[in-house]
């Protein structure tokens, strides 16, 4: 059976769907929670077995505690609209909720460009660690226009690596891998639009806004639902 209106328009909010793509049948009004405006989040209860893989992931970028008791990952496209809006709210999450782990994970399915970045990143983050992968992530999607390898490689190349040894780890098996990785737990899991997040064992499609995603992350840690 297909989606209702009502869970495409849910879905929808906030979010860059990956052309062609449908949305998984799980995700409605699973728990009713709003986004900044005010309209509905599209949400799902997610299988632990599948969740309980993305820690294992390599190439995640971290930012916040190691062992911190709730952790909020964000699955992005460097080439989705709403991402901006979220890298920017999620470094504020970071920035006022010290016992917050935060982890980046890629999903690029909007377009081969965004895969070229994605790439570039991981190369970041397996060269010089996490903290350095934050740093570009936030630099890169403050930048206006279109983000594809060669917009990647001259931020990269600003970070005291040379550019060309950037694009050598980018080009590796190894960081294919990881990307495919990534982009296999968002598939499994449903997440067909940019930005979504995974937080305790709920899937969220969409960026809901700083203080609707504070909200959450609060019931969450209260009584493991993004509303209690």
């Amino acid at each position: 059976m297909p989606p209702t209106r009502r869970h495409v328009l849910a879905a929808a909010a906030g979010a860059a769907l990956a052309p062609g793509a449908g949305l998984a049948q799980s995700y409605g009004q699973r728990i009713a929670v709003e986004n900044d405006e005010g309209k509905a989040v599209a949400n799902a209860i997610l299988p632990g077995e599948i969740t309980g893989q993305i820690p294992e992931l390599k190439g995640v970028t971290y930012a916040g505690p190691r062992d911190a008791e709730t952790a909020l990952y964000e699955f992005f496209d460097f080439n989705c609209p709403w991402c901006r809006k979220a890298a920017a709210d999620v470094a504020s999450l970071h920035e006022s909720d010290a016992a917050l782990r935060i982890g980046l994970v890629h999903n690029p399915i909007l377009s081969p460009q965004s895969a070229q970045a994605a790439k570039v990143m991981l190369a970041v983050q397996r060269r010089l660690g996490s903290a350095a992968a934050w740093g570009f992530y936030r630099q890169l999607l403050a930048r206006p226009g279109r983000i594809d390898g060669p917009v990647a490689l001259e931020t990269a190349g600003k970070l005291g690596v040379p550019a060309g040894e950037i694009e050598q780890v980018a080009d590796s098996e190894e960081v294919r891998l990881a990307l495919r990785s990534h982009m296999r737990i968002a598939a499994d899991l449903g997440l067909y639009a940019t930005p979504s997040y995974v937080l305790g064992n709920a899937g969220i499609l969409g960026h809901p806004g700083a203080r609707s995603l504070a909200r959450m992350i609060t019931s969450t840690r209260r009584c493991d639902k993004l509303a209690c």
